[in-house]
């Protein structure tokens, strides 16, 4: 049996006035995706527990089978594996964005850009090492990730204090946002420093020249210390890899046990390299059992407010992605598929939301598959009647019970 994922972060959404009071995945033409729900099984999976921050993190683990009441430390730790940064057990690693802060140096400073325009890897690799060289020490340490995600690890931390993701605050000011609580000031003040080092650096001031956000400030958020957590290729004795753009999803990956599987030209944006993400994944499969395939284009348009980009990324994702795999499939002889958001991310609202997200499974055995005719959509996944809530369980489903748990 051949087992695969295909996520597209962020998909699910709320109806909304820009589309006619529809939402994006309604709106969006996605043969392959419908395929997959209509032919199998559709239902919702509730990814997020009460009481956590609904971010990709925390749902990522549970499309994965891991409880986040029980395995989730924080987002910071788990890119961290993604970067093979060695931690001790009291080492902190909170996630280090590249932000572009409005009307910096006033007392209205407001959360202009989380992304620093989408800065690329390149210019932001270039401002991260200066950073370090600067302000790292034996204990406080940055390393340069992928375009504006970067870490910062503090050694043998005592304490970490309360903080907020700059994707929920766009456009609103930051002092009440700001880091809190234990060893806030210390965060504060690296914050601080960083932005005195970023005034009239040369990245910024070429960016500023040719008309594009600059990369003004550091955002440290998402901190935690390193999780223990049983790989998913033991607890089911399989084989997989991991394809996606984004430290996050690779270190999830790494610490789940599967292969991180680079693809060259993946840049965790609507321009990334969606047939090289589908031939990679058929080529995993010819030596694997598992392959969880992650897109990051629906999520950014979400958080960009894009109704009609997060419509386009969709498309893209059920054309070059969902299409190729669904056609090939067959060649791997018995096979699972799962197409899936992991949390919505509401144009509206331009964040995360906790709402359960649509899921669907196909089967090649059709004893697991309702074939209820329904399209892809958060409202005919709603009239499924089907939910999995925890939204942990739905892996171990999926893997080993999905036959009893479509016939009961």
């Amino acid at each position: 049996m051949k087992y695969v994922i295909l996520l597209g972060d962020g998909m699910a959404d709320y109806p909304t006035e820009k589309l006619g009071g529809k939402t994006p995945l309604q709106c969006a033409f996605t043969p392959f995706i419908d395929q997959i729900a209509a032919e199998g099984t559709l239902g919702l999976v509730d990814t997020i527990p009460a009481g956590i921050n609904p971010g990709s993190d925390v749902a990522t683990l549970s499309v994965l089978g891991y409880d986040p009441r029980e395995n989730y430390t924080g987002r910071g730790p788990l890119e961290a594996a993604s970067m093979g940064i060695n931690l001790g057990p009291n080492d902190v690693v909170y996630r280090c964005n590249l932000v572009t802060i409005g009307d910096k140096d006033s007392p209205n400073a407001f959360m202009d850009d989380f992304t620093s325009g989408h800065i690329s890897s390149p210019e932001a690799r270039e401002i991260i090492l200066d950073i370090n060289k600067q302000l790292g020490s034996a204990q406080l340490e940055f390393f340069p990730g992928v375009g504006y995600r970067h870490l910062f690890v503090w050694r043998d931390a005592q304490s970490a204090p309360e903080t907020t993701p700059p994707h929920d605050i766009t456009g609103k000011p930051i002092a009440e946002y700001l880091p809190r609580g234990n060893s806030a000031e210390e965060v504060n003040s690296i914050m601080r420093r960083a932005a005195e080092i970023l005034n009239n650096h040369p990245i910024n001031t070429k960016r500023q020249a040719e008309g594009k956000k600059q990369a003004n400030s550091i955002w440290l958020w998402g901190q935690g210390k390193k999780p223990q957590i049983v790989p998913l290729t033991q607890k089911y004795s399989i084989s997989g890899g991991m394809i996606s753009a984004v430290d996050l999803l690779k270190g999830i990956g790494v610490i789940a046990g599967l292969k991180v599987c680079n693809v060259e030209g993946a840049t965790g944006y609507i321009d990334t390299n969606y047939e090289g993400k589908a031939k990679m994944a058929l080529d995993v499969l010819n030596f694997m059992d598992f392959v969880f395939v992650h897109l990051e284009a629906p999520d950014e348009m979400g958080h960009e407010g894009d109704a009609e980009g997060k419509i386009h990324a969709i498309e893209l994702f059920d054309e070059k992605i969902v299409g190729p795999i669904l056609n090939k499939i067959d060649s791997f002889g018995d096979y699972r598929v799962i197409v899936l958001s992991d949390h919505p991310t509401p144009v509206d609202i331009r964040t995360h939301v906790s709402d359960p997200s649509p899921f669907a499974v196909l089967s090649s055995l059709k004893e697991e598959n309702k074939a209820a005719g329904l399209p892809f959509d958060e409202i005919h996944a709603r009239e499924s009647g089907i939910l999995i809530s925890p939204g942990h369980l739905l892996m171990e489903k999926f893997i080993k019970d999905w036959r009893s748990f479509v016939g009961s």
